[in-house]
């Protein structure tokens, strides 16, 4: 089988550890941004460490310590923004997105592009599939890659855990829905990279994570 090019780098940066990756395509350099937390400096000089451009910033959702460097990313590069269609609000409102209460300044972004669940993004030479997964917030997204297995779970999915609900719009029974009808029914091989703690995969969390015991326990 052909090498497809695809890497992906964790970056884990800000005041809750939050994971940011580059993913790009090894041959092309252009690339991708997912939840640039906190550190656009850090970013930037990392992504000219590794010579790739970066074509698109992907949000998960729009909680603080995911956004707060993507003024200082749009800055040095002309890339769009991409957010769930349900989370522009949360992105501009910083009551809601919880910026200026976690020791920062309030901020607003607003994204380019609003982005819906089954749609399609070709962007840096791969297939990213979109998926509406509300619950820790309502408009939270995740992201998935068919081509090489992966999935960016932001902060709906952890290693046998889930995003807490108990934030603006945040939702245990759409998080439960979420987890076991969006993503517990990819492929088990399929590789999961959250918004916080330790990759796991598909096969792993249908076994151990609680959204899916819980589901099993209700019938």
């Amino acid at each position: 089988m052909a090498e497809s090019g695809f890497r992906i780098k964790t970056c884990v940066l800000g005041m809750v550890s939050t994971n940011c990756y580059l993913v790009y395509h090894e041959t092309t350099k252009k690339g991708v941004i997912i939840d640039p937390a906190d550190n656009g400096e850090y970013l930037v000089r990392k992504l000219k460490e590794l010579g790739v451009t970066p074509e698109a910033v992907l949000l998960t959702h729009g909680h603080f310590d995911h956004i707060l460097a993507v003024k200082d990313i749009q800055e040095e590069y002309s890339c769009g923004i991409y957010a769930g269609k349900e989370e522009d609000r949360m992105l501009q409102d910083p009551s809601m997105n919880l910026t200026g209460t976690m020791g920062g300044d309030e901020s607003s972004i607003s994204a380019d592009y609003l982005v819906r669940d089954g749609q399609t993004l070709e962007l840096a030479g791969f297939t990213w599939k979109v998926l509406e997964t509300p619950g820790h917030t309502r408009g939270s997204v995740c992201y998935y890659i068919p081509s090489e297995d992966v999935l960016i779970s932001g902060d709906t999915l952890f290693a046998e855990s889930l995003g807490r609900t108990d934030l603006p719009t945040g939702s245990m029974q759409e998080i439960v829905a979420s987890i076991t009808e969006k993503l517990l029914v990819l492929p088990e091989d399929t590789m999961v990279y959250p918004g916080h703690g330790d990759p796991t995969t598909i096969g792993h969390e249908r076994l151990y994570n609680p959204a899916a015991v819980y589901r099993k326990r209700r019938g």
